[in-house]
């Protein structure tokens, strides 16, 4: 497989401008400490060291090569959403990282596909910031799977999606913002459960908050790290919805219905895991992504959709390719 295309990669800018009066002093800053190294910084508090593959399209292309990537969907990291900030506060950082997303994938149009944050606390700043975005440059939007306490069936973030889907603007969704307890402070617990937990959530959101129900199948969403638990509790919910629909009875149809409503990436690592969640939502809904460049990606990119035994050429050349020209428009 010498053609992928990783639908799910992160990148940081090499430094941006003091976003103390937006964010306070817990903004977010880079501490540079070499050509290739650097810290994240969130006010005094360090984040995440990240390295110059964040930033430079030169080693990002490299590694590609060396993984048989063509072409890379360049997402923001999810941090700097901002999404607890006014909407004006939050639509000048939009601003600020989207424009830097444009000038890292620059060097290489061709292969770097940028896509854009927005305010999604404000849904018509929101709005504004993807359509400014889109006549820029960036081919697609990252949300984070929640405002605050609002999932992704409420008003303001439906109204995007529903403009989002208008424009034919490809939607990925990204866990954030986790729940914080001594529980999960240990083994990066927040990471191995409640990233799961947090896209299960907001697929559960769309389903049972009625979003399919009311946005029709122009809209293309996907959600990060193979939906999180998603495939392994399907059943779960459908025997829920069926046994409790005086509550779970939100959506006209059961949870099994929505399926071919949502793509997945295929970050599971696991050829168990793939088959269960190619099983589940469609083999024309799973597309590679990689996660790069932090260390909980899969490298090399591919590598668990390459060697899972059970997918025919056919197959395989969906998932690692054909999907993902569908989710971007690009077939």
């Amino acid at each position: 497989m010498s053609n992928l295309i990783d639908i799910h990669t992160h990148y940081v800018p090499n430094g941006w401008p003091d976003l103390t009066e937006d964010a306070g002093p817990q903004a977010p800053w880079l501490k540079v400490e070499s050509e290739t190294e650097a810290m994240i910084m969130m006010g005094t508090k360090e984040f995440r060291r990240i390295q110059s593959d964040a930033w430079d399209a030169e080693v990002r292309l490299r590694d590609m090569d060396a993984d048989g990537v063509q072409t890379q969907v360049v997402s923001p990291t999810p941090a700097f959403f901002n999404y607890g900030r006014s909407g004006e506060q939050a639509s000048r950082i939009a601003r600020i990282f989207n424009d830097l997303a444009l000038e890292i994938v620059e060097p290489a149009k061709d292969r770097l596909i940028p896509f854009c944050q927005v305010p999604l606390q404000d849904t018509d700043a929101a709005c504004r910031e993807l359509e400014r975005c889109i006549a820029n440059g960036h081919r697609g939007v990252e949300i984070g799977n929640h405002v605050g306490d609002l999932d992704l069936d409420s008003e303001g973030v439906v109204t995007f999606l529903q403009h989002c889907a208008s424009l034919d603007v490809p939607v990925f969704v990204h866990p954030w913002d986790m729940a914080n307890s001594p529980r999960l402070d240990r083994w990066m617990a927040q990471w191995l459960t409640a990233m799961p937990a947090e896209t299960h959530l907001s697929i559960l959101a769309l389903i049972l908050g009625g979003v399919f129900d009311k946005i029709d199948d122009r809209l293309k969403i996907g959600f990060a790290h193979g939906g999180g638990s998603f495939a392994f509790w399907l059943g779960r919910m459908e025997n829920a919805w069926h046994g409790r629909n005086d509550i779970i009875g939100t959506s006209e149809f059961p949870p099994s219905h929505y399926l071919g409503r949502f793509y997945v990436d295929s970050v599971v690592f696991d050829e168990r895991a793939l088959r269960l969640l190619v099983d589940t939502v469609g083999v024309d809904r799973v597309m590679v992504g990689s996660d790069y460049p932090y260390p909980l990606g899969e490298r090399p990119v591919g590598e668990v959709v390459r060697k899972s035994e059970f997918l025919d050429d056919t197959a395989r050349q969906l998932i690692s390719r054909g999907n993902a020209e569908r989710f971007l428009g690009l077939a």
